[in-house]
């Protein structure tokens, strides 16, 4: 095995399924890596608002002049997205020398794809001399892998049903898992503005740092600007995040509260945080491509981002037809997903994954079909996204909108090509 392809079709093999909970088999092969960071750590869970909130830190922490890593999943069209080392991301050929380092560790442990990944990351970081290592947690948080680390400071972003085979039926349930990223006596940032209960109970019985918004921390802003204001610290007129969406402050002020927690350690200065805030980038994320007709692209793949998708849609304005491209996971909880976005859309394209985990194309028009109630909408089957896409385009006027939104694999899928040429493409049409 000499690539990064060979390394991850071989992490592929090793193990029957796609998930299975649990830290002993990850923590073993890790202790024997020796895996360990020697710089503060900031883990970041939540079911939406976590690759945002991950982006932020990074991007501040690039501007206070520090040397940050981040590791984020899944990726959109290259596996090596997944981790950035100071504001770059890392080549196949630095990632090989870290599998090799988790294989020879490993010593006949099962582990699946994403936990062999993650450790290969991670030790990936781990030796880059970082300053500041930025974790996002994959699903959940108690049991996911990224939670062998033990962080300086953990953020809990907006919780929502989502995953709920593994992580339960209910909000409270799900809070329950992603507090278990949580460490005694250190911060917890917790950004949703109505957290569970359960999230609240963890920190108070483990004592570790609560820091909730509303109480520890807060924002305030205008059509024009925002302010911040944390424990120690605030911040007035401020620019709007980048990122583009109604949510986004939110995610900005969890990733403040992070930094004011970890200020002894990895101090900011105000400069810092509006030159962070003014250029941090994520691709996907409510993501306008210019052109005519209108293009957005944005992973919103469960119903709680969907709504988000919704009313930031709602808040671009008038547009004679909006084309929507959907394609989803079957574990999702898609009617919801249709009906909270179906008063937007006018014409939908659905489209097949590449994943066996993937809804079909027919079953999602089939969904769709059983709770539409407009009869002045169209919709159509794919084979893939970039084909729906091309529907899409050959179908709407220039004054049009075209909305790209679901799993990662859909929005990759158009994506793969490159931004450029997709510009291009979409400018031609």
């Amino acid at each position: 095995m000499e690539t990064l392809q060979d390394w991850l079709a071989h992490c592929e093999s090793l193990h029957p399924k796609t998930i299975e909970m649990g830290l002993e088999r990850v923590q073993a092969v890790a202790t024997r890596m020796g895996l360990r960071f020697d710089c503060p750590v900031i883990t970041v869970a939540g079911t939406n608002g976590k690759g945002s909130t991950c982006a932020m830190l990074e991007a501040i922490a690039l501007q206070a002049g520090y040397r940050p890593g981040v590791y984020t999943s899944p990726h959109l069209v290259h596996f090596e997205e997944r981790c950035r080392i100071h504001g770059e991301i890392v080549a196949q050929q630095d990632l090989v020398p870290h599998f090799e380092r988790v294989e020879a560790a490993r010593q006949g442990v099962t582990l699946t794809y994403f936990e062999f990944t993650t450790l290969a990351i991670m030790g990936l970081m781990a030796a880059s001399g970082l300053d500041l290592a930025i974790l996002e947690v994959g699903l959940g948080g108690r049991l996911d892998a990224v939670n062998i680390v033990d962080a300086d400071c953990a953020v809990i972003t907006s919780i929502d049903l989502d995953h709920m085979d593994y992580l339960g039926p209910d909000r409270e349930s799900i809070g329950r898992e992603k507090a278990g990223i949580m460490r005694t006596g250190r911060p917890v940032i917790v950004s949703d503005p109505v957290a569970p209960q359960s999230v609240l109970d963890r920190a108070v019985e483990i004592g570790a740092d609560l820091w909730t918004l509303g109480r520890d921390f807060n924002f305030s802003g205008d059509k024009q600007q925002w302010a911040w204001a944390g424990r120690g610290r605030r911040y007035s007129g401020l620019a709007y995040p980048a990122l583009r969406g109604a949510n986004q402050l939110i995610n900005a002020s969890g990733a403040l509260a992070a930094l004011e927690a970890l200020r002894q350690s990895v101090p900011v200065t105000a400069q810092a945080v509006r030159n962070g805030l003014a250029m941090v980038e994520l691709p996907g994320r409510f993501q306008i491509v210019p052109g005519q007709p209108a293009l957005v692209l944005d992973v919103a793949h469960n119903p709680h981002s969907v709504a988000a998708l919704a009313a930031n849609l709602d808040a671009m304005g008038f547009y004679p037809t909006t084309h929507g491209v959907f394609g989803a996971m079957a574990d999702k909880d898609l009617g919801p997903m249709l009906a909270k976005v179906g008063p937007l859309i006018d014409r939908w394209y659905f489209t097949d994954l590449p994943t066996p985990r993937a809804e079909s194309a027919a079953h999602l028009l089939a969904k769709w079909q059983a709770q539409n109630k407009r009869t002045d909408v169209g919709a159509s089957t794919h084979g893939d996204p970039m084909e729906a896409l091309r529907a899409a385009v050959a179908a709407a006027d220039p004054a049009d909108r075209i909305v790209v939104f679901g799993s990662f694999y859909t929005v990759g899928g158009v994506l793969k090509d490159g931004l450029p040429r997709l510009q291009a493409k979409h400018l031609a049409s």
